[in-house]
């Protein structure tokens, strides 16, 4: 979506969806739901519509299940507010981005509790050899250097 007029329309596609699912589409099976984007092709003739649904599994299925049967009518509203000649075809998909950035905070916190677990073992510990591992250049006295010559 490189044009600006394509990404109004596709802000404006998720508004109108937004609104009629919160009002108008009162299907039991419709979970808790938040449209989170949309992505218009470049001629604006598919619009796929990305949504998070809270709940499990089965609420999920039953909301997509309930987004393909309201299709047809919010397809229609888009059309009526857009007023567009040609209305984009509606594609439902559910985010997976809220699962992925709770498994990445998952990870994070696990590598924390590592880190953590590592400056607790190294408070207190002293280096196995000298304190000073490096080797330093080696200094000749008088007596050797009397010996070489």
């Amino acid at each position: 979506m490189a044009s600006p007029r394509v990404r109004k329309i596709a802000d404006r596609i998720q508004v109108i969806v937004a609104e009629m699912l919160e009002r108008r589409i009162k299907d039991p099976r419709l979970g808790f739901i938040t449209v989170t984007d949309v992505r218009l092709s470049g001629d604006s003739q598919h619009a796929t519509i990305y949504y998070t649904v809270l709940g499990d599994e089965d609420e999920q299925a039953a909301t997509a299940v309930a987004l393909e049967s309201a299709k047809g009518v919010l397809r229609s509203e888009v059309g009526k507010q857009l007023g567009m000649r040609l209305v984009p075809t509606l594609a439902f998909q559910l985010d997976e981005l809220p699962e992925g950035a709770r498994h990445l905070d998952e990870v994070l916190a696990k590598a924390r509790e590592a880190d953590a677990a590592v400056a607790a073992a190294r408070e207190g510990a002293r280096p196995a050899g000298d304190p000073d591992p490096y080797k330093k250049p080696r200094e000749i006295s008088e007596a050797e250097d009397e010996d070489d010559a």
